[in-house]
């Protein structure tokens, strides 16, 4: 995985009606729980690399990532849902509510320009 330059035009996600789909890169036991930027997978796709203290060991990984996004995009954790993914690193997750508030609220967080 290639770290993406802030700003490329690059975009982990799509607004839709429901909200947002994001491409989130997991690391799990990553010591704390923080955004680490965006990483390019070899199809040179982007997704939002979090870092987190969890182990990948009965799904605590995955709850502490949906803990994680729910805190940082102001959501409820039941807004926050692994679509694909569960038990790989590279995950697509639904952030419910109002898309184009939660993709300026990523943007923002990711250093990213309109």
């Amino acid at each position: 995985m290639a770290r993406a330059p802030a700003g490329d035009g690059a975009r982990p996600y799509t607004v839709d009606a429901e909200g947002l789909r994001l491409a989130v890169r997991v690391t799990p036991r990553g010591g704390r729980e923080a955004v680490a930027g965006l990483v390019v997978d070899a199809e040179g796709r982007p997704a939002l690399a979090v870092r987190l203290a969890a182990a990948p060991l009965d799904g605590a990984a995955n709850a502490a990532l949906i803990r994680f996004l729910a805190a940082t995009f102001a959501l409820r954790k039941a807004e926050v849902a692994i679509l694909s993914g569960t038990s790989a690193r590279q995950k697509t997750v639904r952030l419910s509510g109002d898309g184009p508030a939660l993709a300026a609220r990523l943007d923002a967080l990711i250093g990213a320009g309109p």
